[in-house]
Protein backbone atom coordinates (compact mmCIF):
# COMPACT_ATOMS: atom_id res chain seq x y z
CA UNK A 1 0.00 0.00 0.00
CA UNK A 2 1.54 3.29 -1.13
CA UNK A 3 1.87 6.01 1.46
CA UNK A 4 -0.54 8.94 1.21
CA UNK A 5 0.77 12.48 1.44
CA UNK A 6 -0.01 16.07 0.55
CA UNK A 7 2.24 18.42 -1.38
CA UNK A 8 3.23 20.79 1.44
CA UNK A 9 5.99 21.46 3.97
CA UNK A 10 4.17 19.76 6.86
CA UNK A 11 3.84 16.51 4.89
CA UNK A 12 7.50 16.80 3.88
CA UNK A 13 8.55 17.11 7.54
CA UNK A 14 6.42 14.13 8.57
CA UNK A 15 7.81 12.01 5.76
CA UNK A 16 11.38 12.92 6.72
CA UNK A 17 10.67 11.92 10.35
CA UNK A 18 9.11 8.63 9.24
CA UNK A 19 12.05 7.91 6.95
CA UNK A 20 14.56 8.65 9.73
CA UNK A 21 12.73 6.28 12.12
CA UNK A 22 12.82 3.47 9.54
CA UNK A 23 16.44 4.07 8.53
CA UNK A 24 17.51 4.07 12.21
CA UNK A 25 15.51 0.91 12.97
CA UNK A 26 16.72 -1.08 9.95
CA UNK A 27 20.26 -1.95 11.21
CA UNK A 28 18.82 -3.11 14.56
CA UNK A 29 16.20 -5.26 12.83
CA UNK A 30 18.82 -6.72 10.48
CA UNK A 31 21.05 -7.61 13.44
CA UNK A 32 18.08 -9.18 15.24
CA UNK A 33 17.20 -11.21 12.14
CA UNK A 34 20.79 -12.52 11.91
CA UNK A 35 20.82 -13.42 15.62
CA UNK A 36 17.45 -15.18 15.32
CA UNK A 37 18.63 -17.10 12.25
CA UNK A 38 21.59 -18.42 14.28
CA UNK A 39 19.36 -19.28 17.26
CA UNK A 40 16.95 -21.17 14.98
CA UNK A 41 19.85 -23.18 13.55
CA UNK A 42 21.05 -24.03 17.09
CA UNK A 43 17.52 -24.96 18.21
CA UNK A 44 17.03 -27.23 15.18
CA UNK A 45 20.38 -28.89 15.90
CA UNK A 46 19.28 -29.45 19.53
CA UNK A 47 16.03 -31.08 18.38
CA UNK A 48 17.90 -33.29 15.91
CA UNK A 49 20.38 -34.35 18.62
CA UNK A 50 17.60 -35.17 21.11
CA UNK A 51 15.69 -37.12 18.45
CA UNK A 52 18.90 -39.01 17.59
CA UNK A 53 19.40 -39.90 21.26
CA UNK A 54 15.76 -41.02 21.51
CA UNK A 55 16.02 -43.21 18.38
CA UNK A 56 19.32 -44.66 19.60
CA UNK A 57 17.80 -45.45 23.00
CA UNK A 58 14.76 -47.05 21.35
CA UNK A 59 16.94 -49.21 19.11
CA UNK A 60 18.94 -50.50 22.10
CA UNK A 61 15.65 -51.47 23.75
CA UNK A 62 14.12 -53.09 20.65
CA UNK A 63 15.12 -56.56 21.92
CA UNK A 64 12.74 -56.04 24.86
CA UNK A 65 9.79 -55.07 22.64
CA UNK A 66 7.75 -58.14 23.59
CA UNK A 67 8.38 -57.54 27.27
CA UNK A 68 6.90 -53.99 27.25
CA UNK A 69 3.43 -55.52 27.15
CA UNK A 70 3.99 -56.97 30.61
CA UNK A 71 4.49 -53.51 32.14
CA UNK A 72 1.37 -51.82 33.54
CA UNK A 73 0.15 -48.66 31.82
CA UNK A 74 0.92 -45.36 33.55
CA UNK A 75 3.93 -46.83 35.35
CA UNK A 76 6.01 -43.71 34.66
CA UNK A 77 4.44 -40.27 34.52
CA UNK A 78 5.50 -36.64 34.68
CA UNK A 79 5.24 -35.47 38.28
CA UNK A 80 6.64 -31.96 38.03
CA UNK A 81 8.62 -29.74 35.72
CA UNK A 82 10.07 -26.28 35.97
CA UNK A 83 10.25 -24.29 32.79
CA UNK A 84 11.84 -20.85 32.86
CA UNK A 85 11.28 -18.19 30.26
CA UNK A 86 14.49 -16.67 28.93
CA UNK A 87 15.20 -14.17 26.21
CA UNK A 88 17.15 -15.24 23.15
CA UNK A 89 17.79 -12.46 20.64
CA UNK A 90 14.94 -10.49 22.22
CA UNK A 91 12.45 -13.38 22.03
CA UNK A 92 11.01 -15.14 25.09
CA UNK A 93 11.53 -18.91 24.88
CA UNK A 94 10.93 -21.77 27.34
CA UNK A 95 14.00 -23.43 28.89
CA UNK A 96 13.68 -26.64 30.92
CA UNK A 97 15.17 -26.21 34.38
CA UNK A 98 13.92 -29.34 36.11
CA UNK A 99 11.98 -32.45 35.18
CA UNK A 100 10.62 -34.88 37.76
CA UNK A 101 9.21 -38.25 36.75
CA UNK A 102 7.15 -40.36 39.10
CA UNK A 103 7.11 -44.14 39.08
CA UNK A 104 3.97 -45.92 40.22
CA UNK A 105 4.67 -48.33 43.08
CA UNK A 106 5.40 -51.90 42.07
CA UNK A 107 6.60 -54.98 43.98
CA UNK A 108 10.24 -55.57 42.97
CA UNK A 109 10.19 -59.09 44.45
CA UNK A 110 7.05 -60.15 42.61
CA UNK A 111 8.19 -58.67 39.28
CA UNK A 112 10.50 -60.21 36.67
CA UNK A 113 14.24 -59.55 37.06
CA UNK A 114 14.35 -57.17 34.07
CA UNK A 115 11.49 -55.02 35.46
CA UNK A 116 13.67 -52.49 37.36
CA UNK A 117 15.89 -51.96 34.29
CA UNK A 118 12.72 -51.59 32.18
CA UNK A 119 11.38 -48.89 34.49
CA UNK A 120 14.67 -46.97 34.20
CA UNK A 121 14.55 -47.31 30.41
CA UNK A 122 10.98 -45.97 30.39
CA UNK A 123 12.04 -43.06 32.60
CA UNK A 124 14.88 -42.11 30.26
CA UNK A 125 12.58 -42.36 27.20
CA UNK A 126 9.91 -40.23 28.90
CA UNK A 127 12.48 -37.60 29.83
CA UNK A 128 13.87 -37.48 26.29
CA UNK A 129 10.32 -37.21 24.90
CA UNK A 130 9.56 -34.25 27.20
CA UNK A 131 12.83 -32.54 26.23
CA UNK A 132 12.10 -33.07 22.53
CA UNK A 133 8.60 -31.54 22.88
CA UNK A 134 9.99 -28.46 24.66
CA UNK A 135 12.87 -28.10 22.17
CA UNK A 136 10.39 -28.24 19.26
CA UNK A 137 8.22 -25.59 20.95
CA UNK A 138 11.28 -23.35 21.42
CA UNK A 139 12.27 -23.85 17.76
CA UNK A 140 8.75 -22.96 16.57
CA UNK A 141 8.73 -19.76 18.67
CA UNK A 142 12.16 -18.70 17.35
CA UNK A 143 11.21 -19.56 13.75
CA UNK A 144 8.01 -17.49 14.00
CA UNK A 145 9.94 -14.51 15.44
CA UNK A 146 12.58 -14.84 12.70
CA UNK A 147 9.92 -14.85 9.96
CA UNK A 148 8.21 -11.78 11.44
CA UNK A 149 11.55 -9.94 11.72
CA UNK A 150 12.49 -10.88 8.14
CA UNK A 151 9.12 -9.58 6.93
CA UNK A 152 9.68 -6.28 8.76
CA UNK A 153 13.23 -5.94 7.37
CA UNK A 154 11.93 -6.57 3.85
CA UNK A 155 9.02 -4.17 4.38
CA UNK A 156 11.36 -1.37 5.50
CA UNK A 157 14.18 -2.12 3.06
CA UNK A 158 12.26 -2.93 -0.11
CA UNK A 159 8.96 -1.08 0.29
CA UNK A 160 8.67 1.70 2.86
CA UNK A 161 12.11 3.36 2.69
CA UNK A 162 12.03 3.58 -1.16
CA UNK A 163 8.42 4.87 -0.98
CA UNK A 164 9.41 7.55 1.54
CA UNK A 165 12.37 8.63 -0.62
CA UNK A 166 10.11 8.79 -3.68
CA UNK A 167 7.40 10.77 -1.85
CA UNK A 168 9.96 13.26 -0.44
CA UNK A 169 11.46 13.72 -3.92
CA UNK A 170 8.02 14.29 -5.47
CA UNK A 171 7.07 16.89 -2.83
CA UNK A 172 10.42 18.68 -3.28
CA UNK A 173 9.97 18.79 -7.06
CA UNK A 174 6.39 20.01 -6.70
CA UNK A 175 7.47 22.78 -4.28
CA UNK A 176 10.40 23.77 -6.57
CA UNK A 177 8.05 23.91 -9.57
CA UNK A 178 5.63 26.09 -7.58
CA UNK A 179 8.49 28.37 -6.54
CA UNK A 180 9.75 28.64 -10.14
CA UNK A 181 6.23 29.41 -11.37
CA UNK A 182 5.84 32.10 -8.72
CA UNK A 183 9.20 33.67 -9.72
CA UNK A 184 8.27 33.51 -13.41
CA UNK A 185 4.90 35.12 -12.67
CA UNK A 186 6.63 37.89 -10.70
CA UNK A 187 9.06 38.55 -13.60
CA UNK A 188 6.23 38.67 -16.12
CA UNK A 189 4.28 41.02 -13.83
CA UNK A 190 7.35 43.27 -13.35
CA UNK A 191 7.95 43.37 -17.08
CA UNK A 192 4.33 44.28 -17.77
CA UNK A 193 4.30 46.93 -15.04
CA UNK A 194 7.56 48.41 -16.39
CA UNK A 195 6.13 48.44 -19.93
CA UNK A 196 2.91 50.06 -18.68
CA UNK A 197 4.93 52.68 -16.78
CA UNK A 198 6.95 53.48 -19.92
CA UNK A 199 3.76 53.87 -21.96
CA UNK A 200 2.30 56.19 -19.33
CA UNK A 201 5.51 58.23 -19.31
CA UNK A 202 5.51 58.49 -23.13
Amino acid sequence: MAIKFQYNKTALQQLRKGLKVRENALPTLTAKETALRLEVMKARADVAELERQYAERLSTLSDFELLWGEMPEGLVRLADSKVEIRKLAGVKVPVLERLELETAPFAPLGSPAWFAAGVEALRSLAELKARIALAKNKTAILEHARKKTTQKVNLYEKVQIPEYHDAILRIKRFMEDEENLAKSSQKILKTRLAAAAEEDAA
